[in-house]
């Protein structure tokens, strides 16, 4: 009844496997190696992008800074929402690697509105030499509490970004998530849509640990590899992550483990939905759930095994009835037996 986090489940056995047949003989590093060839293609072919310029690397937080900062100047700011990843969760990366680019934080909710994206790129670039220049938008799909924009609102916001000039950043550390919920094609959510440079996520989903960087125009491609040598993320045995990639891409592996994620929490959702004292922050769309309930019935869940994140509210304190929010993520190894049997907990406790 592990619910913590899709960081935390086990590899995709296929991408053990890949890893496993990559690790004999001699081949060359640095991205010269032969299985690098195949994931390009793969990736390519995907996406129905055959320019691409297309990069690994090993952590979500490297893609996301590495790919802003081939888009941002240093005295350029990036605007996202208040709770994207790379606000709260990289540590000021992105501020680092673009060599002092600043956040600009649009609105208050998850999703950037296109009235706030309106309001707050009109808030710069009007002070001339003084003041942060206009850089690229970021946006996360899916958001970080678990909701997902449709392709017309990302077609908004980039039209508003285009019409200032902006080149605009996809963080898809859950992007195989929100392709499985919405139905539609790689294409369809980026660059048919406006996007110039995504973070495609694979260790969320299953992967040992690798996420791929696709830039739709390869007039980034030399400045992204300079920076990636220079910020020490370009591996040597590269292989390594080459395997992972290509058995992720294989046979669509990356969408089968997503919709069985998504299908998961769906399946959590129904159940939950039948416990009383049970709310829902939002409706659930993809593989994270917000869900609200007693803490008395919290603090039961977790003397009885169950693994999950509080997110709202605390286990102490008087009132047993006070709802407390929490944090349940599926990912493609939680059975539906261990979803069943959390469930019936819930169910049975007060």
């Amino acid at each position: 009844m592990f619910f913590a986090s899709d960081n935390s489940g086990p590899a995709l056995p296929l991408v053990m496997a890949a890893l496993a047949d990559a690790n004999t003989g001699y081949v060359m590093g640095y991205g010269a190696d032969p299985i690098m060839n195949e994931v390009q293609a793969q990736i390519r072919e995907t996406f129905d992008a055959p320019e691409a310029a297309v990069y690994l690397v090993s952590t979500g937080t490297t893609a996301n800074a590495l790919a802003l900062a081939t888009l941002t100047s240093p005295w350029e700011t990036i605007f996202c929402s208040r709770v994207a990843h790379i606000q709260e969760d990289e540590c000021n990366a992105p501020e680092f690697y673009t060599g002092g680019a600043k956040l600009t934080l649009v609105g208050d909710g998850d999703k950037v509105s296109p009235v706030a994206l309106t309001a707050a790129i009109e808030a710069e670039e009007n002070r001339g030499v003084h003041g942060p220049q206009r850089g690229p938008l970021s946006i996360t799909q899916v958001t970080e509490r678990g909701t997902i924009y449709t392709l017309d609102e990302i077609r908004t916001l980039t039209a508003i970004a285009k019409a200032h000039d902006m080149p605009v950043h996809l963080d898809g550390a859950r992007f195989a998530n929100a392709i499985e919920a919405l139905g539609c094609s790689p294409a369809d959510m980026t660059w048919k849509a406006g996007v110039d440079a995504v973070s495609f996520g694979g260790t969320k989903n299953g992967c040992l640990g690798v996420e791929a960087v696709i830039f739709f125009d390869p007039k980034h491609s030399w400045e992204f590899e300079l920076r990636r040598k220079r910020g020490g993320h370009l591996f040597s045995k590269h292989r390594y992550l080459s395997a992972q990639m290509n058995a992720y891409l294989k046979g669509d592996l990356w969408r089968r483990a997503a919709n069985t994620a998504n299908a998961r929490a769906a399946r959590l959702v129904a159940g939950l939905k039948e416990v009383s004292a049970v709310s829902f922050a939002h409706e659930p769309q993809a593989n994270m759930v917000f869900a609200s309930m007693p803490r008395a019935k919290h603090k039961s869940l977790f003397e009885a095994g169950a693994v999950y994140h509080i997110w709202d509210g605390s286990l102490e304190g008087d009132d047993p009835n006070a709802l407390v929010t929490a944090r349940f993520v599926c990912d493609w190894s939680i059975s539906e037996e261990q979803i069943d049997q959390f469930i019936a907990l819930a169910q049975s406790t007060n």
